[in-house]
């Protein structure tokens, strides 16, 4: 039988749904800060009206369960959840930061990336990823949101830095990583795809959960005193 997965992710300025059958995926993808909550629910419509689907059909969903935009990441929370609920279909979380760092795995062919979401309040969203020989994404150490000047990058190696922390601290976070920078993608935002391919292998281990535990992930505790979200 073949696995249908939904993926959405808004959880930066990027908004993005997908849609994967046996693997096949295809996405709609926009780059759109503060438009969403409008956009999402047209993506998944055409997604799955283009395949013949109802929101009943799927098998498994996943989202962006951050960190990111805290309003963000609660559009793709609070729809996968309302689709999860009200078919019983299992849900797998799967972080932002993971996602940044498989796009630009994708993007770069290389396999150590240091990826960082600019968190507002002088912090970063901040997370040390490498690719094992099977293609899997690993996760070095813990997922942190911390001050630009502290990051804690690593002493050895090469890396491609990812992700919209490096671009809005750039100036204090590239000299710290020095000429071991390969290449700099201050603009590489999770999307829906990346994912959906975490995703399938997430559920395939056996780490899919039920709707009501499919929440957010903040980083923060005081999420409710951070500035208004771009997204």
């Amino acid at each position: 039988m073949s696995l249908k997965l939904l993926a959405l992710d808004t959880s930066t300025e990027a908004c993005s749904a997908a849609l994967s059958i046996d693997g096949e995926i295809k996405q709609h993808y926009q780059v759109a800060p503060r438009e969403h909550t409008h956009l999402i629910l047209g993506m998944i419509e055409s997604l799955l009206q283009d395949a013949g689907l109802k929101s009943s059909d799927i098998d498994v969903l996943a989202f962006g369960r951050g960190p990111g935009s805290f309003m963000g990441v609660r559009v793709a929370a609070g729809v996968v959840q309302g689709i999860a609920f009200a078919h019983s279909i299992p849900v797998v979380p799967v972080s932002t930061l993971a996602a940044i760092a498989s796009v630009a795995m994708q993007q770069t062919g290389q396999t150590q990336v240091l990826a960082a979401i600019d968190a507002r309040m002088n912090e970063v969203y901040w997370g040390t990823y490498t690719q094992g020989a099977d293609g899997q994404i690993i996760l070095q150490g813990e997922e942190i949101v911390v001050a630009p000047a502290k990051a804690p990058i690593p002493e050895e190696g090469e890396w491609v830095a990812a992700g919209t922390g490096w671009g809005s601290y750039g100036d204090v976070l590239k000299p710290a990583l020095g000429d071991r920078c390969i290449t700099s993608l201050d603009d590489c935002f999770p999307s829906a795809e990346a994912i959906a391919k975490l995703a399938i292998d997430a559920y395939e281990k056996g780490d899919a959960v039920s709707a009501a535990e499919a929440i957010p992930v903040y980083l923060r505790d005081n999420v409710a005193s951070k500035p208004k979200s771009t997204v």
